[in-house]
């Protein structure tokens, strides 16, 4: 070993000790934390403290040490709700103390099933989102438009060599680019590249970016593929096609032929099947199910808002999605 190596060796080794050090005293907060709440709530629930005894307990610990600024009146309340929201301390350690407590307190305020929680803990630890990223994932209902996403998968799909749950979406945000109400195929594609950044933290982290009006060249004519990215977990080629107009079933021919020279010409052998996603401005759910329903290709068709949408709608949407399918 060359003394180089062997001084980035050691240098490794110091940096790799103090991350552990640094996730370990996170965890110790976050355990902290959460055993404050449950004797906190324990105190609560049988009448032995009222709200001014929880007040009067944060006015001595920061007498004690005024460095202690989360225990504040607000601060232990919200360990105690932490701790009501995880009474399971097996989960709290296995999840939640990966996370900083900034992360678990947005989590925590802005979800209401466990389910819902679960999903995000998972996804903030899986993509390394910082807090920006969760907050926009929390304020754009990532959850519930998985869950739609998921329900709606065509059967080309059923048995995909990876599993596709949670990597699609049925409705793309993009409320980043600032793209105007009235807005060409090229605008659009420009906005999104324009933040490209962004449009990644939408699609999902394991999206990379390829290129734009891809080049397939077949017999004597090139053929573009609007946006191309390849995902490192599916290991495969994601062509996107992006239309401005409410989803026909004669995009799906357009697409089914993109994936062919893709999988022929570009796909290497190791990967997966190419996929196809179809993002349209509007789409009808029956349309695009009679439109994939015999569809062999490994294809999608989302719509997109340039807008927030209402997570009231989504949610509605949701229970009538899972109605419809009971």
């Amino acid at each position: 070993m060359l003394l180089q190596e062997q001084f980035d060796y050691i240098f490794d080794l110091i940096r790799n000790a103090r991350i552990k050090a640094l996730q370990s005293v996170n965890s110790e907060q976050i355990i902290l934390y959460w055993t404050v709440g449950q004797f906190v709530q324990q105190k609560l629930e049988v009448s032995e403290w009222g709200e001014g005894t929880v007040k009067n307990l944060s006015a001595f610990l920061q007498s004690k040490d005024p460095s202690l600024s989360n225990f504040s009146k607000r601060g232990i309340y919200r360990m105690r709700q932490f701790y009501l929201a995880y009474t399971d301390f097996e989960f709290v350690s296995a999840l939640p103390t990966q996370l900083s407590w900034t992360h678990n307190l947005e989590i925590l305020s802005q979800t209401k099933t466990m389910e819902e929680r679960e999903f995000y803990l998972k996804l903030t630890l899986k993509e390394k989102l910082n807090y920006r990223e969760l907050r926009r994932h929390l304020k754009t209902s990532y959850f519930e438009r998985s869950l739609i996403a998921n329900q709606l998968l065509p059967p080309s799909l059923d048995n995909y060599p990876r599993d596709v749950s949670n990597v699609f979406k049925d409705s793309y945000i993009f409320e980043f680019a600032h793209i105007p109400d009235k807005h060409s195929e090229k605008d659009l594609k420009h906005a999104l590249l324009g933040q490209l950044k962004d449009f990644i933290l939408e699609l999902g982290k394991d999206f990379v970016f390829v290129g734009e009006e891809y080049r397939l060249p077949v017999g004597m004519k090139d053929y573009r593929v609007d946006l191309l990215f390849y995902h490192r977990e599916l290991c495969c080629l994601v062509a996107f096609d992006l239309k401005i107009e409410e989803f026909e079933p004669s995009y799906i021919g357009q697409m089914n032929f993109y994936l062919e020279v893709l999988d022929t010409d570009v796909k290497k052998a190791h990967e997966n099947p190419s996929i196809g996603v179809l993002i349209c401005k509007n789409k009808d759910h029956e349309v695009v199910e009679y439109a994939l329903r015999r569809n062999l290709s490994p294809t999608l068709v989302a719509d997109y808002s340039t807008k927030l949408m209402d997570k009231a709608l989504l949610i509605q949407k949701v229970k009538e999605l899972f109605r419809d399918i009971r």
